[in-house]
């Protein structure tokens, strides 16, 4: 099924719902269509927006507030005098060349935990995935004692702990080097 906006020759406008692209053209041909309003046959489409249905998983609307400056913060009126329509959105100084709304941290929390992230990797060595041995290493003292991060299955961090190794997960994914 597919919905079509439409218009008749006197300016009326309606919408109706057709099988497919192939059926409104047939029905059309045919005198088929009518205006909803004064009956007459000559319709044709009018200019629409598409409807498009987000995914199972739709993006969250987290960082629109930046983007959308001069729009309410969603839940909220806008004021009386606010226009009805908005101009396209420009990019805020805040947010870097390249970077979109979703990269700057939206609220307390994530703030918080993007300085964590700027600290730990600014201040440790990311060893990456030879972060058990490393810091099993160090705890032994075959290797210098310094501030490390990396990644470690469950298993291994779990060993670790046992062992007496003081270790703690870090609430973020490292940034990996792909290329």
């Amino acid at each position: 099924m597919i919905q079509y906006a439409l218009k008749c020759a006197e300016g009326h406008r309606f919408d109706s719902w057709f099988q497919s692209a192939a059926a409104f053209d047939k029905l059309a041909a045919a005198g088929m269509v009518s205006c909803a309003q004064c009956g007459s046959c000559q319709v044709e489409k009018a200019i629409m927006a598409p409807r498009v249905r987000p995914g199972r998983k739709a993006v969250s609307p987290v960082g629109e507030a930046e983007r959308d400056q001069g729009r309410p913060a969603e839940g909220t009126k806008p004021p009386a005098s606010a226009p009805a329509t908005v101009d396209a959105p420009s990019t805020p100084a805040t947010v870097a060349p390249g970077a979109g709304a979703l990269s700057t941290p939206s609220g307390e929390m994530e703030a918080a935990v993007a300085e964590l992230r700027r600290r730990v990797e600014k201040n440790s060595d990311y060893v990456g995935k030879d972060f058990a041995s490393e810091a099993r290493a160090m705890h032994l003292g075959d290797a210098p004692e310094r501030a490390i991060h990396g990644e470690a299955k469950p298993e291994e961090a779990k060993a670790l702990i046992e062992e007496g190794v003081p270790v703690l997960p870090l609430p973020f994914l490292p940034n990996r080097k792909t290329n």
